[in-house]
Parts: structure tokens; C-alpha cells; sequence
């Protein structure tokens, strides 16, 4: 029946660019969350959407935020969004193609073979925030969605539509064992040339989901439908363009707009669960994407947050009160 319907939604909604013709309607979250969902072009899977989801603040302003989620994920952190709205940014979300809200039956999960098919879903975003006032936006991005708004950001130099780049835990290292990445990843970056469906089990732990859930060790309550604990099969086809993307980046990138990238102090890499997985990056080697956000050309800053989650602002309390600090400051630095 879900399915059912939301087909005949997608049929119903029509998005004519120029004009900017959105229909929102009550978001999953409630609270004056809104999505709409926008068809875009099809691709090798068939029919494709993106879907924005906003809240804009009690008095008019013209500052705004976008937020891009990272690799088995969606927007769900209404805490963040309530953060930038008490400081008068209107709050945008973006659920990529294939992710959460935007997924289709045609399709699998997080599938993508070039990170440049997401441009189409950052650049009708954006534009339908400048059509509704957003004259100042903070672009933002975690984790898979960190190397995307980086990659954009250099795609769209000289031609942006934002003017501050966040970077939360930036997927600028392949988040898979390194016995995978040092001996596998070579041939099935050539193999997916011709086999970019072939899937392959990356050997994540679910120990991160755990430590997220509420039902779980977390204190966290989202949809395990868009964000399971342990995230599906990718195959050779996301393999191959995350290792193109990673490898971009350490060719250089053109950013000529404001960046912040944080991450946390230290890498973890528990077995089982200890309260250990409260203390730091579960996922990406940070030293890694230390190194590599190096590779920004541009006004960057970096700064590790001790204690920090991958997820930063889904660390514990008080350290996310730290990095919602961090950011908040540097954005009235930079945003005028």
C-alpha cells in the first residue's frame, strides 16, 4: 500500500525548475518539519527523486543551511536543525537519491556509480532555497555527504550558489578493513568498469548503529527501514566512485569559499561493545581525513574534536554542545 501511494504521489508532482513550483507537504518528523519531493532525470535504475526537507524560522530571514547526509543514511537530527533555526538560519535537508525518503522501488539502496549524479539533487536544492529568499547558505555535509559537498564545491567554483562549506567527519578515507582496501579495492576499482552491479559485503560493524539506536546503546530514535544497523551490500559501481571521489580530492581541491572540516581526536576500532564506542570515529581513519583535507585549496580551518563521534553531532552531550559551539561561531565569522 505504501508503495502503491507513493507512486501515485510521484505521478502527481510535477517540478518545473524556472519557476519554482514545490509543493511541500507534512514531513515524517512532524514538529513543522515539510519535504517535497523533486523528480529528477532517470538513470541506469530507472525513475529517480531527491526530497528536501525544510523548517524555516518564526521571523523572516534570508540565512540559510543545507544539510547533506552521509552513506547509510537520512535526515532525521531535528536537534541540529532546531540549533541553526534558534540562530536564525532557515533549515534545509536534502535525502539524496536512493537514500531514505528518496528511495524507490527501482532501486537499490545507496547505489551510485559517479558522485557527480548527486549534483543534480545539490544544485535543484539550492535553487529552490534561493527562489524561496535564502540569500546566505551554509552548505553542510557528514561522512559520504562530506566528500560530495567537497567535490561539488570545487565542480561549482566560480559559480556557487552557497557561501560557507561545513564538513563533518569527511569520507576523504574508505571507510572498509584495510585488508580489503590495500589487496581488493585495486581490481574491484577495474572490475566495476564492466560489472558495476556485482555487490560486495564491505565488513562494517554494527557496533557504530548500535552505538546510535536508541533501541540499542544509543539515545537516538530513527527509521532502521533508511538506516539499518548494519548497512547493506554496496556494490563495485559505489566502490569505484567513492575511490575516484577520495582520489580527487587528494589531486587537489578548488574551494573558494569559506571551509570548516571537524572530525574527532581519535579513530576506535572495538571488537564488541564497550562504552568505548562513545569516544570516537567508529568509521573513517581520521588521520586520514586529516591529511587529505589538506588538500583543500582554499581558507580552510581543521579541528579535531576529542571525544568526538562520526557523527559528531550525535556525540555525547556535552561534546556535541562543544562542536554545535565551534560551528555556530565560525558561521557568524564567515556568513555575513
Amino acid at each position: 500500500m505504501k508503495v502503491a501511494l507513493r507512486c501515485v504521489i510521484l505521478m502527481l508532482i510535477t517540478f518545473f525548475p524556472a519557476f519554482g513550483q514545490v509543493t511541500y507537504f507534512a514531513d515524517i518528523l512532524g514538529k513543522g518539519f515539510k519535504q517535497a519531493t523533486i523528480v529528477q532525470t532517470p538513470d541506469y535504475e530507472g525513475s529517480v527523486t531527491c526530497t528536501i526537507i525544510k523548517k524555516p524560522t518564526p521571523e523572516k530571514s534570508t540565512k540559510a543551511v543545507l544539510y547533506v547526509h552521509g552513506f547509510n543514511d537520512y535526515f532525521f537530527q531535528e536537534e541540529m536543525a532546531e540549533k541553526f533555526i534558534k540562530e536564525g538560519y532557515n533549515f534545509y535537508a536534502v535525502d539524496l537519491r536512493k537514500y531514505g525518503r528518496s528511495w524507490l522501488p527501482n532501486q537499490k539502496f545507496n547505489n551510485v556509480r559517479d558522485l557527480s549524479e548527486y549534483y543534480a539533487d545539490l544544485d535543484t536544492t539550492l535553487a529552490i532555497m534561493k527562489s524561496e529568499g535564502c540569500e546566505k547558505i551554509l552548505l553542510s555535509g557528514h561522512s559520504l555527504g562530506g566528500l560530495v559537498v567537497s567535490l561539488y564545491a570545487d565542480a561549482r567554483n566560480g559559480q556557487e550558489r552557497f557561501d560557507a562549506v561545513l564538513l563533518n567527519s569527511p569520507m576523504f578515507d574508505m571507510p572498509v578493513k584495510s585488508g580489503l582496501k590495500k589487496t581488493a579495492l585495486p581490481l574491484i576499482v577495474k572490475r566495476a568498469e564492466k560489472h558495476p552491479e556485482t555487490s560486495i559485503d564491505a565488513g562494517l560493524s554494527p557496533l557504530y548503529g548500535e552505538s546510535l539506536h536508541k533501541d540499542s546503546h544509543g539515545e537516538w530514535s530513527y527509521s532502521l527501514g533508511f538506516k539499518p544497523l548494519i548497512a547493506p551490500p554496496v556494490n563495485f559501481g559505489w566502490m569505484r566512485a567513492v575511490h575516484l571521489g577520495q582520489e580527487k580530492v587528494t589531486q587537489g581541491l578548488q574551494i573558494n569559499k569559506p571551509v570548516l572540516v571537524l572530525h574527532s581526536a581519535k579513530s576506535i576500532d572495538e571488537k564488541k561493545w564497550s562504552d568505548v564506542m562513545f569516544t570516537g570515529d567508529a568509521v573513517l581513519d581520521i588521520a586520514q581525513v586529516d591529511l587529505q583535507a589538506r588538500n583543500i585549496i582554499g581558507q580552510y580551518s581543521i579541528q579535531a574534536v576529542p571525544g568526538g563521534m562520526h557523527d559528531l553531532i550525535l556525540s555525547k552531550q556535552p561534546v556535541r554542545d562543544e562542536v554545535y559551539s565551534t560551528i555556530l561561531n565560525w558561521a557568524k565569522r564567515v556568513i555575513k
